[in-house]
């Protein structure tokens, strides 16, 4: 591996954005030549905060550009990359010229993306030229994430690389195809036919006798590309092997989908959606034997309007029982935080909304529920402004945001916890990539770093003294950062 020296600053660049499920980190591919006047538009538009000072860590097939924050994570990323190419080189028998991975050290590092293709000996199209595709991503804090992120991003590499190589017109008609196929197969073949989240997907559908046919999964918008179109790619490789996946794929681009899945599989989509069906319902409906179902447990408080796309997630339980804060997409153009009675479910009040407050870009309720004082008058909650994360703490009775923290040295902030005295707040940061437990003093604004490793630490919760912090970590006896291997997350 070797490493040179760039510098990526504000202007147009060539991406297109790939949309990402909530529990997972977004990510891009950017390729030239395809789609130049939206691409232009994504690169004019994205707001930038800093510069990066991007090197390039050259590997046998990629070119890893990457800045000094986060250059020991960048290079074991190095390292995943080119084993993920050859899993996936041989998966799809088949190779490619040397491609662009661009890494940023966390998601609000990475909202800022304005990729430019400019080197100081290669000129303005340096970059791009001859590297069709690109890859664009943040490091997950977690190995284990941003190694199944890069292989997920990776596999569409092949893709694009397949179709623009194939056919004269293969880019054009894999922009045909479902979105199942494409996103369910990266999942797929990054991260295998076992997946807990995945599973229960299924079981869930076959509870509710909701399970989709092919037909279903390609225009129905309910059901998720990326759980379905991995269970379905994982039913197919149970009964036809991996090498069905791609021959379907690869047929697909000449004679669509249809077509494709019966010349390969050797029945029509009908079929295949049926035998799909009966084998996860023979699977999950003997699992659900007994169990307790979701509304036989407790009693609905937060109710869906029946809008298209509401939600209401990241619930927090006051100290005294009688309030719950939470995020809901109910106001339809942004995402903000309410406040409710916990035991009726009526809305008392909104708490914080990043389209009535100008200086907050969003409200970051994917990995953070946010956290109460303990005397139940304050609630604190992450949010984005000017390209970092900083933690604000609203008034409960007023609504008004009494306090902004910022932390130094933290890129990307999640899982707060509020101390039992109220005078420390834990969370779990981002540094260059990798996570580590923080402890912010809210008198003196002094954060205090408690881990410092390439482990993944998560999720911090005082303990009732406050004298020790739980938190998940995949410090087990199976992480291997040698051979990059990972164990589960635990307490």
């Amino acid at each position: 591996m070797t490493t040179i020296s760039m510098r990526f600053d504000r202007g147009a660049s060539m991406i297109r954005s790939l949309t990402r499920p909530a529990a997972l980190v977004l990510a891009l591919l950017a390729f030239a030549g395809v789609a130049p006047a939206s691409a232009q538009y994504f690169g004019r538009n994205k707001v930038q905060y800093r510069t990066f000072d991007f090197r390039v860590l050259r590997t046998a097939h990629f070119d890893i550009y990457f800045y000094p924050a986060e250059s020991l994570a960048a290079h074991d990323a190095g390292r995943m990359a080119e084993r993920w190419y050859t899993r996936h080189s041989e998966t799809f028998s088949h190779q490619f010229e040397r491609k662009s991975v661009v890494l940023y050290a966390d998601h609000a590092d990475f909202e800022q993306t304005n990729v430019v293709s400019e080197s100081p000996d290669q000129g303005e199209q340096g970059v791009t030229e001859g590297l069709r595709t690109r890859v664009v991503m943040p490091l997950q804090g977690s190995y284990k994430e941003t190694d199944h992120v890069l292989g997920h991003e990776l596999v569409h590499v092949f893709q694009y690389d397949i179709a623009e190589n194939g056919d004269v017109n293969g880019l054009a008609r894999m922009g045909t195809l479902p979105g199942w196929l494409i996103e369910g197969m990266a999942e797929y073949f990054s991260l295998g036919r076992n997946s807990p989240l995945t599973a229960m997907w299924m079981r869930d559908a076959v509870e509710r006798d909701s399970f989709p046919t092919i037909d279903q999964l390609t225009n129905d918008p309910r059901f998720f590309p990326y759980r379905y179109g991995q269970a379905l790619w994982a039913y197919v490789a149970g009964r036809w092997g991996d090498r069905a996946v791609v021959d379907v794929y690869r047929t697909s681009l000449r004679m669509g989908l249809a077509n494709a899945i019966t010349r390969v599989l050797g029945e029509p989509p009908d079929s295949l959606s049926a035998d799909w069906a009966a084998a996860n319902k023979a699977l999950y409906t003997q699992q659900l034997v007994g169990r307790t179902k979701p509304q036989d447990a407790g009693q609905p408080v937060i109710k869906t309007t029946g809008k298209n796309a509401d939600m209401n997630v990241s619930p927090v339980i006051s100290p005294d029982g009688n309030y719950v804060a939470f995020f809901s997409s109910r106001s339809l153009f942004s995402i903000d935080l309410y406040l409710a009675d916990a035991h009726t479910g009526r809305i008392i009040r909104k708490l914080a909304s990043p389209s009535s407050d100008p200086h907050f870009d969003a409200l970051n309720f994917i990995e953070s529920s946010g956290a109460w004082s303990p005397d139940g008058k304050q609630f604190a909650f992450i949010v984005d402004e000017n390209g970092n994360d900083d933690v604000a703490i609203v008034d409960v009775a007023s609504g008004k945001i009494e306090r902004k923290l910022g932390i130094p040295g933290v890129g990307s902030v999640t899982g707060i916890s509020w101390s039992p005295n109220g005078k420390l707040m834990a969370m779990s940061g981002m540094a260059g990539g990798i996570s580590d437990i923080y402890v912010l003093d809210l008198e003196s604004g002094r954060v205090r770093q408690l881990t410092n490793d390439k482990y993944a630490d998560e999720m911090p919760a005082f303990s009732p003294d406050g004298q020790t912090i739980a938190f998940t970590s995949d410090r087990g006896a199976k992480t291997n950062f040698q051979d990059l291997s990972y164990s589960p997350l635990q307490l």
